[in-house]
């Protein structure tokens, strides 16, 4: 069996940080991905995917990741349920981030991310007026 996600796109919000009750660290994002093509206007749609990371990559992610900035997520995709306060069952479907990639070139300073050990790791520059390939 296999269940693995890669997504680059850009974060929508700054990331939020918190600590479960037992002190790990999770940090919540969402990526806007563009889709390969236009809809019947002629404008690109884009798909809006909430991603979790948990540890030491959750404040990773949370210091050195910002709205606007574009990265990479490898991962898993996972579908949850909960029951809402109403007693309405709820479904999420999320990514949970085993690596994550800063793409968006240097900020201001010329200061990149030190190295982290662990599964996260900043990417190289990469031109933001030219298209990925995919």
């Amino acid at each position: 069996m296999l269940n693995r996600v890669i997504l680059i796109g850009r974060l929508t919000k700054e990331p939020e940080l918190r600590y479960t009750p037992t002190g790990i660290a999770v940090t919540n994002f969402t990526l806007a991905i563009d889709r390969n093509f236009k809809n019947a206007q002629g404008e690109r749609e884009a798909d809006f995917v909430p991603c979790v990371v948990y540890r030491q990559l959750a404040e990773f992610v949370a210091n050195y990741l910002a709205k606007g900035k574009m990265a990479s997520v490898d991962g898993r995709l996972q579908i949850r349920s909960y029951t809402a306060q109403d007693g309405q069952k709820r479904w999420v479907t999320e990514v949970i981030g085993e690596n994550v990639h800063l793409l968006s070139p240097k900020d201001n300073s010329g200061q990149e991310p030190a190295a982290q050990s662990g599964n996260h790791s900043y990417g190289h520059e990469v031109n933001l007026d030219e298209d990925i390939p995919f």
